[in-house]
């Protein structure tokens, strides 16, 4: 789903489509993969933590929601462009970059979880 991009990004291609959440979600078996996969080395394993994509020019958390279709980052409508839905390139911080972005959005990190 994601793969190296930069030193801060991998970059994936997901379907991006409006829903009526609260918050941007993908589903809930996919957060749990990418956080296995992609952060099994790191110390921000913790499936409760919020993933922090970047599309266009802003970043945002996301969660699992098992109402998302598998390969779909769901935008609430207030995030959501009028170009939606569209298959599209999303890039995903990396642990220690969404660690950061986390704790700027004021993100409570329990200290023995993330170092």
């Amino acid at each position: 789903m994601f793969e190296q991009f930069s030193s801060g990004y991998y970059l994936g291609r997901l379907y991006v489509e409006p829903y009526d959440g609260d918050v941007p979600a993908i589903h809930r078996t996919d957060h749990t993969h990418v956080n296995e996969r992609l952060y099994a080395d790191e110390e921000l394993v913790r499936l409760d933590v919020p993933l922090v994509m970047k599309l266009d020019h802003g970043h945002f958390p996301v969660v699992g929601d098992e109402g998302v279709p598998s390969g779909t980052l769901a935008l609430p409508r207030e995030f959501a462009g009028m170009d939606l839905p569209d298959d599209r390139d999303v890039l995903l911080a990396k642990p220690e970059r969404a660690t950061e972005l986390l704790r700027y959005a004021g993100y409570d990190f329990d200290d023995s979880a993330v170092a």
